[in-house]
Order: C-alpha cells, then structure tokens, then sequence
C-alpha cells in the first residue's frame, strides 16, 4: 500500500484540563500518514482517482478549530474517525503534538494507528 501524508498541520484550538487552557487557542501539530493505493491516481492523472490531501487538511482544520476537548487522545480518535470515514481511508498513522506542554521537553502527544494495511 502506498502512502499519502500530510506533516505539521498547525492548527490552533481550545485543548486541556487546566482552567487557562480552556479560554486561550493553544497550536496542536499533526502529522499523517495515510495508506492510498496511487496507482489509478497515477494512470488516470485525474484527482478524482487520488486522495486529496488538500480536502483531508481542510476539513481537518474545519473541525480542530471548532473542537474543544479536554485530552489529546480524543481530539486524535475524533480526527482518525474523520478521515478513515469520510475519505475512505483504510488505514492511517497520526503524531498528535501539543508543543511546549511540559516546560522541560520540546512536545508532548499522542502517535495511534487505526485501520488495515
């Protein structure tokens, strides 16, 4: 299977368990790898036949900017759900990061993978 990925998404959103954190946007970084078979993509070079990494992002932006859950772990099953769902994803691998978190290390986060190869 082939790969489609998408690397340091930045987006900003109310995220975390501490009264600050639920007033002030903090930037999560997202990291996604997606399996795609780019074959037909690749002979029809049409994007119909591709997966749009571009409409994947958008609509990951879309839904993280609105979001405002208190753990990583489930902002990072809520984007999985949505590109596995909605773009027919087989499989994919997400590095959720909340840069500066912890004051003593550059990030923190989650990495999951749902699906099948």
């Amino acid at each position: 299977m082939d790969i489609v990925f998408i690397r340091d998404l930045r987006i900003k959103t109310i995220i975390g368990i501490y009264d600050w954190e639920r007033t002030t946007k903090q930037e999560v970084v997202f990291d996604l790898e997606m399996a795609w078979d780019i074959k037909k993509a690749a002979e029809s070079d049409s994007i119909e036949h591709a997966l749009d990494y571009k409409a994947v992002s958008k609509r990951l932006v879309e839904f993280v900017e609105e979001s405002e859950f208190q753990l990583v772990e489930t902002l990072a099953e809520r984007i999985c759900e949505i590109v596995i769902q909605e773009f027919k994803v087989p499989w994919l691998k997400l590095i959720l990061n909340k840069e500066g978190a912890v004051s003593v290390a550059r990030d923190v986060g989650v990495v999951i993978e749902r699906g099948s190869k």
